[in-house]
């Protein structure tokens, strides 16, 4: 048993059993993928894929819980790596982060420039996507952390950390008929069509339930991933924005007058998902403590001991997480 054959069937299960499109990001071939899967299971005796032809068609059952200890591996054998790097040079190596555009645009650059200045050595990468591409590629161990609101909750092999809390605010053009009013209700912004984000991204969930619990159906005239994208329709009066507070910037964003929603929606809150049982470098505690500062080295190191949400939530239970 070779582990690159363990990387082979990993990244199979990860590209939907295409062994083409594995090949392509493993920049190897699909011949030698092939003949390395046959191998490995001639070794053990039994079948990792099922087939129909030359095709994959599924996981077989033993296959699922083999691909499953080959991930485990072969994210171990990355923490050996990290081990020796961190011996032979703790400032010297690569960060990568998944998240959203959100915390990259607004929450994020201060952080990023007093690490790059304290850690000049440290290579950073950040990735952008949804909140389900980002946990996902945490969980793999593609990337060192996840920093998002939705979705890490869904992968159990990541260790959630709370970093700050933050709500909405709606944001409307000068003059807008809602700057008239002392205090905005669900009712009033149901009467204007809506700019907000895509389901699934930074705190939508919330607005959804908002609604849903008020029995009101708002218009939604257009949707984003992007805030900089919903503050330029709003600019086009094509509806009514709702967005993170933090996403307003009063230099830039002059034309336009944020209105406080904090009394219509729940909060959320951030996080930092870590792949449990990763080997985490001083600069990956630094840079987490930089970001939430009441996230110290012993907080994170009880946290990824734990093993149930529960025992994560009490540890955090008296945490006051900063309001953004």
């Amino acid at each position: 048993m070779k582990l690159q054959q363990l990387r082979y069937i990993w990244e199979i299960a990860q590209h939907e059993l295409n062994v083409s499109a594995t090949a392509d990001s493993l920049y190897t071939s699909q011949p030698g993928i092939s003949k390395q899967v046959r191998l490995l299971e001639d070794e053990l005796g039994v079948p990792i894929f099922a087939r129909n032809g030359k095709h994959l068609t599924e996981v077989t059952a033993a296959g699922q819980e083999i691909v499953a200890i080959a991930g485990e591996i072969l994210g171990r054998v990355q923490d050996i790596k990290h081990i020796a790097q961190e011996h032979r040079d703790n400032k010297v190596g690569s960060l990568a982060i998944a998240t959203t555009h959100t915390q990259a645009r607004y929450a994020l650059p201060p952080v990023v420039k007093n690490f790059m200045q304290r850690y000049p050595g440290i290579k950073l990468h950040i990735n952008q996507g949804t909140p389900m591409q980002i946990s996902e590629l945490a969980s793999r161990g593609l990337v060192d952390m996840a920093i998002a609101t939705e979705a890490l909750e869904l992968f159990e092999n990541l260790v959630m950390l709370p970093c700050y809390r933050w709500n909405r605010c709606i944001l409307v053009p000068r003059g807008h008929p809602l700057t008239r009013l002392e205090r905005i209700e669900l009712q009033d912004l149901a009467e204007y069509p809506i700019v907000t984000y895509t389901f699934g991204f930074t705190g939508r969930s919330q607005l959804d339930q908002a609604f849903d619990k008020a029995g009101l159906h708002p218009q939604l005239a257009l949707t984003a991933v992007d805030a900089d994208v919903i503050k330029t329709y709003v600019r086009l009066e094509l509806g009514v924005g709702i967005l993170a507070k933090m996403a307003y910037d009063p230099v830039v964003d002059v034309d336009l007058v944020p209105l406080d929603a904090s009394h219509l929606f729940g909060a959320s809150t951030t996080k930092i998902g870590l792949r449990r049982d990763m080997f985490i470098r001083g600069f990956i505690y630094q840079f987490i403590e930089t970001f939430a500062p009441h996230l110290t080295r012993d907080l994170i190191d009880q946290a990824m001991e734990t093993r149930e949400k529960r025992e994560l939530d009490a540890l955090f239970k008296n945490v006051e997480l900063p309001v953004h």
